[in-house]
């Protein structure tokens, strides 16, 4: 016998089937009320997905027979975890591809900002940006600002340089320095006058290669060989007349290359100039120059020996004899590494033979300049010049070196024949990193 256990009534025992008198009497005795709507309220329940009657059993039936419609465990459910699964990783994956995405156009407006080439303006911009800065900080008087501003727009509109960071006389108070130094220099090769330049508000952070122009330019308007070529530009020109000048090289033919990363504009921004383009420039004003890339180390610990012989050579050829301080004719040297240039306007031989380099920095004010125009008898200010070997420890760096005047006829040659030298040899562009396309040599 079997009880039921709602009313308690003794129900026979099937004893093929034990629950089948139990199961009808419940459905029957004790039915449950139907679904909502349902025309037959003891009607057994029916499966919401197959119709099938399923009574009381209903979930285990849903759980059995459509449990991975529910995501419950069996076959079907782990397909649809693995289904789940892909999902969030594809939608992870797209997640990570835009972060990255935004990282890298952070990254690239960051790099254009850095090298000027993201149209926030030029020279004329920045210097006036940087007066009205230094008025809010109490450190400019309106009064100057205007002036300044005036003075600043008449030197624009000219293409002319204000001379207002120019130190002049520094080659010679050198050459009279050297003369009475006698602790340990054996000898010493000065370039011909050079006029110092440093950055001013209108391009402090880049304009280091348009200084550096600058002051290469000043030796060669002093020096008659040049000024056939020179006829046209008889006064140092501002910056963004030499962006001008540069263009009009570009214009000419000269590093295609090199116009088309700048999208053939330098006027009116803040672009990082090198030595492809300080080459340019100074052939297409029919200067004899060449590039010479001493693209890795050659020395202990980083070090660029033949970069140093390179320049005694340089300065020594033609030049022999047994002065200790020679006065060269020799137009000072363009020296370009990645992020920064200056001017080599000598080399001092030391009495142990090591090599030490005289070097303008356009980093270096005007106040600290003077100060070698005063030579006090330990030369404690030639710090500001020199740098031994030890100091000149980058991986990579280029000279521009002027030596002659070109014919029409070679001019028109080295514009064709630039472009496939430095491509066999693949050097690099100390700027921007980019493939460089003017003429250049190697030095191994």
């Amino acid at each position: 016998m079997v009880l039921c256990d709602v009313c308690g009534q003794a129900l026979p025992l099937c004893r093929r089937q034990p629950r089948c008198p139990l199961r009808r009497h419940l459905e029957t005795a004790h039915p449950e009320p139907g679904p909502p709507g349902s025309s037959c309220p003891g009607a057994p329940h029916e499966c919401p997905f197959c119709g099938e009657a399923a009574g009381r059993e209903l979930e285990e039936h849903v759980r059995e027979r459509h449990g991975h419609l529910l995501g419950a465990p069996g076959t079907g459910g782990h397909i649809r975890d693995l289904e789940l699964a892909q999902q969030l990783q594809s939608e992870e994956d797209k997640w990570q591809r835009s972060k990255e995405e935004k990282r890298e156009r952070e990254e690239f407006k960051k790099l254009q900002r850095q090298y000027g080439l993201d149209n926030s303006g030029g020279y004329k911009q920045q210097f006036l940006k940087n007066m009205e800065r230094e008025v809010d900080r109490g450190r400019m008087q309106p009064f100057e600002y205007h002036k300044r501003k005036a003075d600043m727009m008449e030197s624009l509109a000219f293409g002319i340089d204000d001379g207002k960071t120019k130190t002049s006389g520094v080659i010679e108070a050198l050459c009279k320095y050297y003369q009475n130094e006698n602790k340990d220099v054996r000898r010493v090769w000065l370039s011909a006058g050079v006029d110092h330049f440093h950055s001013s508000l209108g391009d402090r952070g880049w304009g280091c290669g348009y200084r550096n122009f600058q002051m290469l330019l000043s030796s060669l308007l002093q020096n008659s060989l040049y000024r056939d070529c020179l006829r046209d530009t008889t006064l140092i020109p501002s910056i963004p007349k030499i962006q001008s000048m540069i263009e009009d090289a570009w214009r000419e033919g000269f590093d295609p290359h090199g116009a088309s990363h700048f999208n053939n504009r330098l006027h009116g921004s803040k672009a990082w100039i090198g030595a492809c383009e300080i080459y340019s420039l100074l052939t297409n004003l029919r200067m004899k120059c060449q590039i010479i890339d001493f693209h890795k180390p050659t020395g202990p610990m980083g070090t660029h020996p033949r970069l140093f012989e390179w320049i005694l050579h340089y300065y020594s050829t033609d030049n022999e004899g047994g002065a200790k301080v020679v006065c060269t004719s020799k137009p000072p040297i363009y020296l370009q590494h990645q992020g920064h240039s200056r001017t080599v306007v000598g080399i001092e031989e030391k009495k142990n033979k090591s090599l030490c380099l005289l070097l303008f920095d356009p980093g270096c004010s005007s106040q600290e300049m003077q100060k070698l125009l005063k030579q006090n008898s330990d030369g404690t200010n030639l710090k500001l010049l020199r740098k031994f070997m030890g100091s000149l420890k980058e991986k990579q760096y280029q000279i521009v070196a002027v030596d002659g005047v070109l014919s029409l006829e070679e001019k028109a040659l080295c514009r064709v024949y630039q472009p496939s030298l430095a491509e066999e040899q693949g050097a690099q562009r100390l700027r921007p990193n980019h493939p460089m396309s003017s003429q250049l040599g190697r030095y191994n």
